[in-house]
């Protein structure tokens, strides 16, 4: 299964999002190749850190740009059970190449005005996505979502009308957990503390990879 984790707006909290999913799939005994298609290199900077501090690493991480995300990765596909895909914050020619190869797309967004605006473009991008990628599945996510509940309900109430992806139900909280995990180069479920953050992430990865699986098997 190929995931790309994208959006048209930096700072939704993409690449913790990736490398998390990263982190459980490897843990559970599944083969993964994490590529970072974002100029930031955020993926491959914590996959240093991680090996920096001396902690294993049961995942390829590899850095890709523009249309040798396509090229590279329908080579290797059939090497890995899982590829995750983590690009920059806006529409470039990497994260365009990554969803020609892509079963899922996962846009998070940060209910904040600058974020929801960001909508109708996430919108068109998925339209011409799938003009030449009919099997794309795009789902929404509330990332770094606060403690104001209504903030939260007001941007999945806007997610959820938008057209071209679903809403997914959970939400991601702005947890301490998850930047700590990221800052000693862990996922959530190599820390000892923080069970909210380890429920949401759980949560994520089951609707994503469940959902999916259900799907494919009614093809």
């Amino acid at each position: 299964m190929i995931i790309t984790i994208g959006a048209v707006k930096g700072g939704v909290g993409k690449s913790l999002i990736a490398t998390k999913l990263t982190v459980l799939r490897a843990s559970i005994g599944k083969k993964v190749l994490l590529v970072d298609a974002d100029e930031q290199a955020t993926s491959i900077s914590w996959t240093d850190q991680r090996t920096a501090m001396g902690v294993e690493t049961l995942w390829t991480t590899i850095q890709l740009k523009a249309n040798a995300v396509r090229t590279e990765i329908k080579k290797m596909m059939k090497d890995y059970d899982d590829i995750i895909i983590d690009c920059g914050g806006r529409d470039t020619a990497s994260l365009r190449a990554a969803l020609t190869v892509s079963d899922v797309l996962l846009i998070p967004f940060q209910p904040k005005s600058f974020d929801i605006w960001t909508t109708d473009k996430v919108s068109c991008l998925i339209e011409e996505a799938m003009s030449f990628n009919d099997n794309l599945i795009s789902y929404a996510v509330i990332n770094c979502a606060g403690s104001r509940g209504s903030d939260n309900e007001d941007a999945q109430s806007i997610l959820a009308k938008a057209p071209g992806f679903k809403l997914l139900p959970m939400t991601i909280g702005l947890r301490k957990g998850f930047s700590n995990a990221t800052a000693e180069g862990l996922g959530i479920f190599e820390m000892r503390s923080d069970k909210k953050a380890k429920e949401e992430m759980q949560a994520l990865h089951d609707a994503l990879f469940k959902y999916k699986k259900k799907t494919l098997s009614r093809r």
